[in-house]
């Protein structure tokens, strides 16, 4: 018999590569494992255990002193079936104890729709520091979120081929990103800024923060300092925001910018879909909301198609005089 302990192992042993694991679904199996008992049998574990525990964590207030969102929720139950289902597909147990009830997922609140127009990107970007304007200058022009661009090295960009590889993607599978002109002058000017020898393409600008040194004691004959790369611009960059009186606004939000922008000046959804990395049109429907400017200039293409018709020309229904006549068969 199988403990719950030792399928969480398996599973880590097969997904624990993956970035979703790290960022939170280690920590969702950690709670499970400690709330139902790692040396618990899993012919033990019952969809009615499972109910409680998740409505248990429905009202466990988070380290942010709030209650967890559907959204939250939603991705745990998702992680527990999926650990559950391949339990089954390896043998380790005949049935998921999510097949003997009715699903677990709850409606969530996804009307949040916020992305920069053109007059916010204008007022922001100057109000960022250097590192941080190229940053969002990135994502507002690849549509890459916030872990790709914190881990893209110069090596991962094709300047022959004008893209970038991302290798490390949240599904695990890897694309890449087309390079726009703009984005391509950016980062010229960021290597040549930086120098050779760096690896990371955002670092922080000299004088910006620390420059680390290859040796701690720094002489005028020591090495010369390597630009350190950005861990967490999440402080710097609500900073610009409230200097640029722009709210309710993520660091995330360039990708919804990015898929917006792109749709309204005549892109397809096709083509974000694949740039973005979503396996289905519906994620990508998600991100490329049009501004109510753009969805009235699309209805106005309609304009006339119900007005009333014009008046009839009755001169073009009076009879032609005989001459008039004669003369059209003489030049036709």
């Amino acid at each position: 018999m199988t403990t719950l302990g030792e399928l969480i192992a398996k599973y880590r042993e097969n997904y624990g590569h993956q970035p979703s694991f790290h960022s939170w679904e280690q920590y969702v199996l950690r709670d499970f494992e400690a709330h139902f008992g790692k040396e618990t049998l899993l012919s033990k574990i019952q969809y009615v255990g499972i109910v409680t525990c998740l409505n248990g964590r429905k009202q466990k207030i988070t380290k942010n002193r709030g209650i967890r969102k559907a959204s939250t929720i939603n991705r745990e139950v998702s992680c527990l079936h999926h650990l559950f289902s391949e339990g089954v597909s390896w043998d380790i147990l005949e049935k998921s104890p999510f097949d003997k009830g009715k699903t677990l997922l709850t409606k969530e609140n996804n009307k949040r729709v916020r992305y920069l127009k053109e007059e916010e990107i204008q007022r922001l970007l100057p109000e960022c520091p250097k590192h941080l304007r190229n940053m969002v200058a990135c994502g507002i022009n690849t549509g890459l979120r916030r872990g790709e661009i914190l881990r893209m090295k110069w090596r991962d960009i094709d300047a022959r081929a004008g893209q970038i590889y991302i290798g490390k993607t949240k599904t695990g599978e890897t694309r890449y990103v087309p390079i726009n002109d703009v984005l391509a002058e950016l980062s010229r000017e960021i290597r040549s800024e930086q120098g050779r020898g760096v690896e990371h393409v955002f670092t922080f600008a000299n004088g910006e923060h620390h420059l680390k040194a290859k040796d701690p004691v720094r002489t005028r004959k020591g090495p010369a300092p390597v630009p350190e790369a950005i861990k967490n611009p999440k402080a710097a960059f609500n900073a610009a925001l409230r200097r640029a009186g722009i709210r309710n606004f993520k660091f995330h939000d360039p990708r919804h910018t990015f898929a917006s922008h792109f749709v309204m000046r005549g892109g397809s959804l096709k083509e974000p879909q694949e740039i973005l990395g979503h396996k289905t049109m519906t994620m990508t429907l998600y991100y490329a909301h049009l501004s109510p400017e753009h969805k009235k200039k699309a209805v106005n293409l309609l304009n006339g198609l119900t007005a009333p018709a014009p008046p009839a020309d009755l001169s073009q229904n009076v009879t032609k005089p005989i001459f008039s006549l004669v003369t059209d068969q003489l030049s036709s």
